[in-house]
């Protein structure tokens, strides 16, 4: 298994606040987190590295001590989660310059061929088999919520005003309920995490197809082309190769 991962602060930002954790090659705990943060002054990145560095080592403290089961690794997840969300919030009540500010939030623990994955907010996760790519994730977004409501059309969801609009986000309210799962990770498949600066830039069809020429340079060609495409906000992904 081989990961890469690349982060840029695109064409339009003052400031990166997406960050990400990869496991080193030689780690036998495979734990790949993403997050993009949310919030003025410099809210958002201080929010999503507290979020994924506190999410890293309460997996890592916690790891062992459970049964390899799935419900066991998931309740692992959604508790590093529950406990980053409390920790972010609590920072952001004692700086009022830190008010309001928020993260979201990709887990993935790879584990016997299985990814367990965490998730709040409108980063994403996909799974590339064969020739198949499929996102594994929901958007916790208004737009989203349209989309479920039959409001509003995929298409017109591509371009909605409000497509940032989040209805979950980590650090915003003292609790969060996020969602886990468990999918298959086989040999051969790739898994692609991602904020919305590459899903709001660039296509299904041309992910799927950068990915795919790119594999271990795809990281890179896919920022490349978020950013030609404008760039709007920071841009992040990460590629997993199994």
């Amino acid at each position: 298994m081989k990961a890469f991962a690349r982060t840029d602060i695109g064409k339009a930002r003052d400031t990166n606040q997406d960050f990400y954790y990869i496991a080193e090659e030689n780690n036998p705990l495979k734990i790949y987190i993403l997050a993009d943060g949310m919030g003025g002054y410099n809210g958002g990145d201080i929010a999503s590295k507290m979020a994924t560095t506190t999410v890293k080592s309460y997996i890592e403290s916690n790891f062992d001590k459970i049964p390899k089961e799935k419900e066991e690794i998931l309740k692992l997840i959604k508790n590093a989660m529950e406990y980053a969300n409390m920790v972010v919030y609590e920072k952001s009540k004692e700086d009022e310059n830190l008010q309001g500010m928020g993260t979201t939030l990709e887990v993935c623990v790879i584990y016997n061929n299985k990814v367990y994955i965490g998730h709040i907010g409108d980063s994403r996760v996909y799974r590339i088999r064969k020739e198949f790519m499929r996102r594994l994730t929901t958007d916790h977004s208004y737009v989203q919520k349209l989309l479920k409501d039959g409001t509003i059309s995929k298409e017109e969801a591509e371009h909605h005003p409000k497509k940032n609009m989040l209805m979950k986000a980590l650090g915003c309210t003292p609790y969060v309920e996020p969602d886990t799962m468990v999918k298959g990770f086989l040999k051969g498949d790739i898994l692609l995490i991602c904020s919305d600066g590459l899903t709001n830039m660039l296509d299904t069809t041309t992910i799927y197809q950068i990915i795919m020429s790119k594999q271990e340079e795809s990281a890179n060609y896919l920022i490349q082309e978020a950013n030609k495409q404008g760039g709007y906000d920071n841009i992040t992904a990460i590629v997993i190769l199994n």
